[in-house]
């Protein structure tokens, strides 16, 4: 019984002088705080919209607890920054300061940072700093640097256009909602980069003309340090083009990371009356279709279509031509991707009949066996399937038709160069692509890049 009191005393005594040691902190200025950064960079952001949080651990490797009489933003609530501090917010009306926290020996903090910062009158992005400095009860200050950069935006809400209008800006434009051209109204962008909300796209009722243009989703941050969203799909809603849109002309556009790129709607097909024409143009990265034409007649010169989840390109039914074009089906985020060339004489329970569908100097070419679909209606009714395709390498098994093919390289996934083989880069890991011609390609003088 003696023994059992006396290891009963025994653990009390040591339990209690651990809780004394636990709760004595020192004002020695050799202990220091260490963290899990020493320095916070934000990617860049639109002034006035605030930023995704990021985050910093706060630790206390020192054999006894620390006070901390402040932390503090060094220029106050000046630049724009807010941080909480283990779940209490520098308060702006206190300096952007909190005091009197304690880190016990082996504990540690969690900070919080955002950033919104002001706008800076300038065209470029600005560097926006500030020091979050943290005064240890010894006097001893440590700080971690705070670093982002704000670029000044037009951020618009919605945009409704219903009269002949131009846009061009040196300033990004940033879309929340939507845009739409009304029928009656011509909408022309010109040297400017357009930047589109989650979920906002393009509706065009009447007529849209862009001429060296950049359409993408507004986030410029980084799901991981390698990887920007900007190259992630489906951040925007796309660009829909209505029955009663004609004559609309895309030059030197790149169309990038929405849901999908261009849907064409089914109109009354008249030859006097191209409803899309794009030279020179990119449509990359799409969740859903890069080009999708129902009885339309689109004009196709020196465009790339590459890496969507539906097809690159896909027309049911109208009119078209394309040459020198590039259609790549290497998209990355699913083995369930569509076909990189898809012509058609129906979609579902309807028919369209296919005009013409004319591809010259093109390269068609992705991941599967067989990229290229021509899918006809069968028996006495079949409406009008009229393609003609020349000088253009094609993935797909070779066919003995001379008649709707001539000059044909037919790429097989046993040839020494073929598929992602034929350009310069295709990074699987980092999501970047440069469909340029390798030196070795056998497609020379094929495609948008020739």
């Amino acid at each position: 019984m003696r023994r059992i009191f006396l290891y009963i005393i025994i653990i009390c005594t040591y339990a209690c002088w651990s809780c004394a040691d636990d709760d004595t902190f020192t004002t020695s200025p050799t202990a220091r705080l260490s963290f899990s950064k020493d320095s916070v960079k934000l990617d860049t952001i639109f002034s006035t919209v605030g930023s995704r949080t990021y985050d910093f651990w706060v630790y206390n490797h020192s054999s006894r607890g620390l006070r901390l009489s402040s932390v503090h933003l060094r220029q106050g609530n000046q630049t724009g920054f807010r941080v909480n501090v283990d779940g209490s917010y520098l308060d702006n009306s206190l300096g952007s300061k909190i005091n009197n926290l304690e880190l016990r020996k082996g504990d540690s903090l969690r900070v919080f940072v955002e950033l919104t910062a002001p706008q800076n009158n300038r065209p470029e992005p600005q560097l926006v700093e500030d020091l979050l400095v943290f005064t240890l009860e010894s006097g001893v200050q440590q700080s971690v640097v705070l670093q982002g950069h704000a670029w000044d935006a037009i951020i618009c809400d919605s945009i409704i256009v219903s009269r002949d209008t131009l846009i061009e800006s040196r300033r990004p434009l940033v879309v929340m909602k939507g845009l739409c051209v009304d029928s009656a109204a011509t909408l022309t962008i010109r040297n400017t980069t357009v930047y589109f909300h989650d979920k906002a796209g393009i509706d065009i009722h009447g007529t849209l003309k862009t001429d060296s243009v950049v359409l993408r989703g507004d986030r410029l941050d980084h799901m991981f340090d390698y990887l920007p969203y900007d190259r992630i799909s489906g951040q925007w809603r796309g660009v829909h083009i209505f029955p009663s849109s004609y004559e609309n002309e895309f030059i030197a556009t790149e169309i990038r990371n929405a849901e999908y790129g261009i849907v064409c709607d089914s109109a009354e097909l008249l030859t006097t009356r191209q409803r899309l024409y794009m030279e020179h143009s990119v449509v990359h990265n799409c969740a859903g279709p890069g080009l999708q034409a129902f009885n339309s007649w689109v004009g196709l010169l020196r465009c790339q279509f590459s890496n969507t989840q539906g097809d690159c390109v896909a027309f049911y039914g109208g009119g078209v031509v394309m040459e020198h074009c590039t259609l790549a089906q290497f998209y990355p985020f699913s083995a369930d991707r569509g076909a990189a060339l898809r012509f058609a004489n129906y979609h579902g329970d309807y028919t369209y009949p296919l005009r013409q569908m004319r591809m010259t100097s093109c390269i068609v070419t992705g991941y599967a066996d067989d990229v290229v679909m021509g899918e006809a209606l069968e028996g006495d009714s079949v409406t009008d399937f009229s393609y003609y395709i020349e000088k253009t390498l094609l993935r797909t098994p070779a066919l003995e038709d001379t008649i709707n093919f001539k000059g044909i390289i037919w790429e097989s996934p046993n040839d020494s160069i073929q598929g992602k083989q034929h350009f310069r880069l295709v990074d699987e890991e980092k999501l970047i692509y440069d469909f340029h011609l390798d030196s070795l390609s056998t497609a020379k003088g094929l495609g948008c890049y020739d």
